[in-house]
C-alpha cells in the first residue's frame, strides 16, 4: 500500500480561529496557543450537539 504524501500549507480555518495551533507534547499533554474556554465558547456557538437536540429543555432554549 503506498504511503500518503504530506499535504503542503496550512489547513483552512474559521476566521475566529485564525492562528490556532495545537500539539501533543512528549508527555501526552495537549498544548494549545488558545485558551480552552475560548475554544469551548466557539464550539458552543457553532456546533450543534447531537445528543442534546432531541431533549425538550434544549429545544425550548434554542427557539
Amino acid at each position: 500500500m503506498p504511503k500518503k504524501k504530506p499535504k503542503k500549507g496550512n489547513p483552512g480555518v474559521h476566521d475566529e480561529l485564525q492562528g490556532f495551533d495545537i500539539k501533543i507534547n512528549e508527555f501526552g499533554e495537549i498544548v494549545s496557543n488558545f485558551n480552552v474556554d475560548r475554544i469551548n465558547e466557539f464550539l458552543d456557538d457553532n456546533v450543534e450537539d447531537k445528543k442534546l437536540k432531541d431533549r425538550p429543555e434544549f429545544s425550548d432554549e434554542e427557539e
